[in-house]
């Protein structure tokens, strides 16, 4: 299966392979650059000479073993995974990014001189290699000013597996939201905090405030492994639960960065005391039995060119999805024995939420069972995935590299035949688990030590005003950690019970709703991703938009006379279509495509085990109740018992529901008699942008418009 070729020139040179796999060694070197097949079948063996990322892997009969070139040393890994297409001795295309960071010198430039210049933004390089660190460049499109082109800010995003926050960090990350953010704090999907509206002049001493308090950003962002998520739940009673947030904290350790850039760019080389890491996590990324290190790599795992796109991990439970599991690229179950011991791990492989509109070769997918593994080889068998994607992910087309395309492409019994050579062994049998369930953790809860924890509701994870206040107040007053959920909330861990009271008057006082069963069940679910103003991808409104659309949803169920408790359903809303809200599992999912204006999705399940599909191409926010009602009113008459909307709208599927919706009569709303006029689609579209920015409804703005009017004229 491996073709080798001597590589020479007068300074570097690059070959082709036939499958699309360039790999270039310096000349001085005369390194050989053995290439195998990226297309590898179920029963074929990867034992003998291979190439991954333009270094030589030299293995016998156990599969890939100790890389080494005939230097001892790696050429300088560029190649990718590109299209099947006709052998070729062009080199393989590869994009932008992969040259960025190839050049960049393990993430350090041209990084590190665009944040010492007086611009305020950074060159199109360091905007790639910033989010590495943790960061996003931004325009905040409503403060721009005219003829002064884009307001450039920056996002921070933090990064702390399985969402634990401890004190003195969150008091940190608040005090830097009011000198140097916009005053709000944004808790994420993945149970990170981001911080919006820093300016580049004040970045370093944003992130080494954050550095020195013992937290980090490295790896927040970027095409490296993102924050894990866990459940939030801090369960002293539960074993398993523990195990899920030790485990997200040796994992992250594995697969963080190492070269040394993140302190030489943000702490100028100093480094900081942070805890010991764990010598079987050493050991794992150093062990190159089979061929998954870079040998003499200041980036053992991830060599120059890192991962080709970004790899989403989340442990969790039997049983227990408050993470989204089938959403990540790799996600993780923890099996333990009847007296809570840990034995191994459950394995899925091939989630991804991100597509792009009107491409249909791009698609969101759910992750699909890979094996099992016992708990002493969990971080080689993790290790084996990354390395696997790492040199089979396509790197020409960024549209395309993310791990579920290759487990699309290649078929789960191939990926894991390949897996297997970098981890040395065979996976298990993947063991049966029970059935999954959406957890949210809210309300006050029992921690299982004599304490207590409460998982406080908020709103689309934005921590802004009196809300923001009470929270500090009670961390500044009992002193308690927090851990941040999947579903953009907060839980205040170790309450003693005595303080139960105090707290809740404390947060009651700022409008926060402290009792679960007090929440509109659509709100417990529900999600939205920031969107406008700030994020470059959002082509409309989100986080903004949802509470207005959740209580026109819930207009809607009143007028069908639905119960508010037991028919509920899970709503999630993105400005675009990466799917950071993970709209594409919600069993009501609106995807931006433009302004005022979203796909609809329908199909996922309350537990979030299913995919929705797209019901409808477009909908104008202003026919909300036109183009939903039809569906909430057919899934009320013919439901069957306990169905969940998702699950009915599997089962008779969308022309059921079109044909339904053609002969709706919908119902008439209360009061008085209404007087129809006709408004201007383009004036329409301008007054709906006004009342999301506004929280004004259609009807008030209107009213205060004609109002207006006849006052002048009078």
């Amino acid at each position: 299966m491996a073709t080798s070729a001597a590589v020479a020139g007068s300074a570097s040179s690059t070959i082709a392979t036939n499958w699309g796999v360039s790999c270039r060694a310096n000349a001085h070197r005369r390194s050989n650059c053995a290439v195998g097949s990226p297309f590898l079948g179920p029963g074929e063996s990867l034992a003998g000479t291979s190439s991954f990322l333009g270094c030589q892997l030299k293995g016998g009969q156990d599969g890939l073993s100790k890389a080494a070139s005939t230097s001892g040393r790696h050429a300088a890994p560029t190649a990718v995974m590109a299209p099947r297409k006709a052998p070729t001795s062009a080199p393989a295309k590869r994009s932008k990014v992969e040259i960025i960071k190839e050049n960049s010198n393990f993430l350090r430039y041209p990084l590190i001189e665009d944040l010492a210049n007086d611009e305020p933004n950074v060159s199109e390089p360091s905007v790639q290699l910033i989010k590495f660190h943790g960061s996003y460049q931004q325009d905040d499109r409503e403060k721009r000013t005219f003829g002064q082109g884009k307001a450039y800010q920056f996002m921070m995003r933090t990064k702390q597996p399985g969402g634990k926050v401890d004190n003195r960090l969150y008091k940190t990350m608040d005090n830097l939201a009011d000198r140097y953010g916009n005053g709000t704090l944004r808790l994420t999907t993945r149970q990170t905090f981001q911080l919006h509206g820093v300016l580049k002049q004040d970045m370093k001493t944003v992130f080494s405030t954050v550095i020195k308090n013992m937290g980090s950003t490295l790896g927040a962002c970027g095409d490296v492994n993102r924050n894990i998520l866990a459940p939030a739940a801090p369960y002293a009673d539960k074993p398993e639960y523990k195990y899920t947030q030790e485990y997200s904290d040796k994992i992250a350790d594995l697969l963080a960065p190492q070269a040394g850039a993140y302190y030489d760019v943000w702490l100028d080389g100093e480094k900081v005391m942070s805890s010991e890491e764990d010598p079987e996590v050493t050991k794992a990324r150093n062990d190159n039995s089979h061929g998954t290190n870079f040998e003499g790599s200041p980036e053992p795992i991830y060599g120059t060119q890192f991962l080709p796109r970004k790899f989403k991990i989340a442990i969790t439970v039997p049983g227990d999805n408050s993470v989204d599991i089938l959403t990540n690229d790799l996600g993780l179950v923890v099996i333990t024995d009847k007296t809570g011991e840990l034995e191994g791990f459950d394995i899925y492989v091939g989630g991804g939420m991100g597509r792009t509109h009107r491409k249909e070769e791009t698609f969101p997918a759910l992750a699909l069972p890979l094996g099992y593994v016992p708990k002493e080889d969990i971080l080689y068998a993790v290790k084996a995935i990354v390395a696997t994607q790492r040199d089979y992910g396509r790197r020409d087309d960024r549209k395309f590299s993310r791990l579920k395309y290759l487990v699309h492409d290649w078929g789960i019994d191939k990926f894991r035949t390949v897996t297997e050579q970098y981890y040395g062994k065979k996976f298990e049998s993947f063991r049966e688990l029970p059935e999954w369930r959406f957890e949210h953790y809210l309300g006050w809860q029992e921690q299982g030590d004599g304490k207590l924890f409460l998982g406080l509701n908020v709103e689309n994870g934005r921590i802004k005003g009196d809300l923001k206040k009470a929270i500090r107040a009670v961390l500044d007053t009992y002193d308690l950690p927090v851990r941040i959920t999947a579903n953009q909330n907060l839980v205040l861990c170790d309450v003693k019970k005595a303080w139960r009271s105090p707290i809740t008057r404390m947060l009651q006082a700022a409008g926060a709703v402290v009792a679960a069963n007090k929440l509109d069940p659509l709100t417990v679910t529900s999600m939205a991703c920031p969107a406008f103003p700030l994020c470059g991808l959002a082509v409309t409104e989100a986080e903004r938009a949802l509470p207005d659309i959740n209580k026109r949803l819930r207009g809607i169920m009143n007028r069908l006379k639905m119960s508010k408790s037991d028919d509920t359903f899970v709503v999630r809303m993105t400005g675009c279509p990466n799917g950071c809200a993970r709209p594409y599992m919600a069993e009501l999912g609106f995807v931006g495509d433009g302004p005022n204006s979203y796909q609809i999705w329908l199909g996922g399940t309350p537990n979030q085990t299913a995919l929705a599909q797209t019901y409808q191409e477009k909908m104008k926010v202003q026919d909300l109740e036109k183009t939903i009602e039809p569906i909430l009113a057919t899934w009320r008459d013919e439901r069957g018992p306990a169905e969940s909307l998702g699950e009915y709208v599997n089962r008779v599927g969308f022309d059921h529901l079109r044909q339904k919706a053609a002969t709706y009569t919908p119902v008439r709303r209360g009061g008085p008699k209404a007087r129809s006029f006709i408004i201007k689609e383009d004036t329409l579209d301008s007054l709906t942008e006004l009342s999301i920015r506004s929280g004004k409804s259609l009807q008030e703005l209107v009213h205060e418009a004609v109002q207006k009017m006849l006052d002048d004229k009078a």
